[in-house]
């Protein structure tokens, strides 16, 4: 056994221990996130090699390119924090613009069709492999979670309080699809992301309205 397939079994249920380390550095982002911590960034990118490996070996082809469109995206996000916090400055959060929001959820409606006719065309899903309709939906909740993570991650690396609704959407699919494959860890980790993305959203809000609050007692 090579390090990719190395685990550990319970429950009679084989844990891949990248599997395992990849969703406890997924977990970590997301508290280093709450806290705005630019250690969000560099644990993201180590977690998401990981995950793209086991999803790999999992053969789950979306999840993969997800990962691997994670650990690009964790670049960006390192940079725009990094800008943003400049001179000693406080990372700056905000809810999305009116275009931003719009891009948002355009980004999400029309990327999940795209990607899903790309995924089922060449076979990249492994729900491609099966029948219709099952296969059909299995496509498509792949390039669902693949483009809604991407649109996540791109609206946290500029700060966007709007960042944590899209991940609740996303694991809403997300928890269910990775059980069904056999990644059990991820399942479970899917579970408690809703959880900790539902208080970093609470969070974020708050301190949002917070500092208008003083930008106003200030005028």
């Amino acid at each position: 056994m090579n390090w990719v397939d190395a685990g550990f079994d319970v429950f009679g249920t084989h844990v891949l221990w990248t599997d395992l380390i990849g969703n406890i550095a997924a977990l970590s982002t997301v508290l280093l996130a709450m806290r705005k911590s630019m250690w969000t960034w560099p644990v993201q990118f180590a977690g998401s090699v990981l995950l793209f490996v086991a999803s790999i070996n999992a053969h789950i082809t979306g999840n993969a390119l997800k990962q691997a469109l994670f650990a690009g995206l964790a670049v960006y996000g390192w940079w725009a924090w990094r800008r943003g916090t400049q001179d000693g400055k406080q990372l700056r959060v905000r809810p999305a613009a009116w275009w931003e929001r719009s891009l948002l959820i355009g980004g999400m409606l029309l990327g999940t069709a795209l990607v899903g006719l790309l995924f089922f065309v060449t076979g990249l899903s492994w729900g491609a492999q099966v029948p219709l309709p099952q296969g059909a939906f299995l496509v498509a909740a792949d390039a669902y979670i693949f483009v809604g993570s991407a649109m996540a991650t791109w609206a946290q690396g500029r700060a966007l309080v709007d960042f944590w609704i899209v991940w609740v959407a996303v694991d809403l699919v997300g928890v269910p699809l990775a059980f069904s494959s056999g990644l059990v860890v991820s399942g479970w980790v899917y579970g408690i992301f809703f959880v900790l993305v539902v208080i970093g959203f609470v969070k974020w809000l708050r301190e949002y309205r917070a500092a208008e609050v003083g930008v106003a007692v200030a005028r």
